[in-house]
């Protein structure tokens, strides 16, 4: 397990209107710049464990808090998280730095914004690697309102969206209990619970399957959650149909080098058709849950750095 105050020190940034608490290492690499982009409900810290590795193989290792989490900004405006704001963030923070691009990973919703990052700044983004979320295609009809008649009114992306501030007063009632119910590995739910799957887990008193990190590691998400609320990171959910009309006119092809690393056991679908949207992805699958970086982080590093090291030599 990490000791937390092994972590760097954060510093604030100013970019683009708002202010980012950016963790940074290796800052003797300059030059070779990788940016690292978190999920929900996380926090910077999710990337512990590949800092030392990334740093190790000569990158300048850079990673925010974004918007809406930690000690960042948290605009009130719900439009203000569009995927505009946050690929808007990244391009700021690039030039804060004096790099014309970089290697950005992302992880859950930070897989998302690197993929729309690319779509919508393509010159700014070298190479590509997702944890845990595929690219996603552009349906006819914005997400949300899809994912409504395709799920119900229940699923967690639609309830939030309909229901505002409802499941973030409840998380915020929760907060322990939520995260500690949420970062867990080797449970399976059998059968879908009737009610929201996400105010579920929050109001569960006893976790399911097992812990993927110590209670000194849980206690950085905790500590971030209580002092920023979860309404910020939420509303990044609340700007999916609104994301839909913004890249309707953008190329959806990608054509960067991209790595692709599901978790077998993660709940997310896994995506048929990756490679017509993005041909240069190499994919990998690892015998894991959602967590990817933090359930296997050996063996995630491993295939990080490998295929980075095959790129350079490309």
């Amino acid at each position: 397990m990490f000791n937390p105050t092994d972590f760097p020190k954060p510093t604030l940034i100013s970019v683009n209107g708002v202010k980012l608490e950016v963790f940074e290492a290796g800052q003797q690499n300059v030059g070779k710049p990788i940016v690292l982009c978190h999920g929900w409900p996380e926090h910077a810290f999710s990337w512990r464990h590949q800092m030392p590795a990334l740093v190790a193989a000569g990158y300048h290792v850079i990673v925010p808090n974004q918007r809406g989490y930690g000690n960042s900004s948290s605009p009130t405006e719900v439009t203000e998280y569009d995927i505009e704001h946050l690929s808007g963030d990244l391009v700021a923070l690039l030039d804060h730095y004096g790099y014309e691009n970089a290697t950005f990973v992302g992880h859950d919703w930070g897989a998302m914004v690197v993929w729309w990052l690319t779509l919508l700044h393509p010159s700014r983004v070298n190479k590509l690697i997702n944890l845990s979320v595929p690219y996603q295609e552009r349906w006819e009809k914005p997400w949300i309102e899809l994912m409504e008649v395709m799920f119900g009114g229940d699923f967690y992306f639609v309830h939030f969206n309909r229901q505002p501030g409802v499941a973030d007063a409840i998380f915020e009632e929760n907060t322990f209990q939520f995260l500690r119910n949420m970062f867990r590995k080797n449970h399976f739910i059998a059968e879908p619970e009737p009610g929201m799957m996400m105010i579920n887990l929050a109001r569960a008193e006893k976790p399911l399957g097992e812990p993927i990190m110590s209670d000194s590691e849980l206690a950085v998400f905790v500590s971030a959650f209580k002092a920023s609320g979860f309404t910020g990171s939420v509303n990044w959910y609340r700007n999916l149909d609104r994301n839909w009309h913004l890249l309707a006119d953008v190329d959806p092809i990608i054509q960067q080098p991209a790595l692709m690393i599901y978790g077998d056991r993660d709940a997310v679908a896994k995506s048929k058709n990756l490679a017509d949207f993005v041909p240069n992805v190499e994919v990998v699958n690892l015998d894991c849950g959602h967590w990817i970086q933090q359930e296997m982080p050996e063996e995630t590093n491993q295939i990080i750095l490998k295929w980075l090291e095959k790129q350079d030599a490309n």
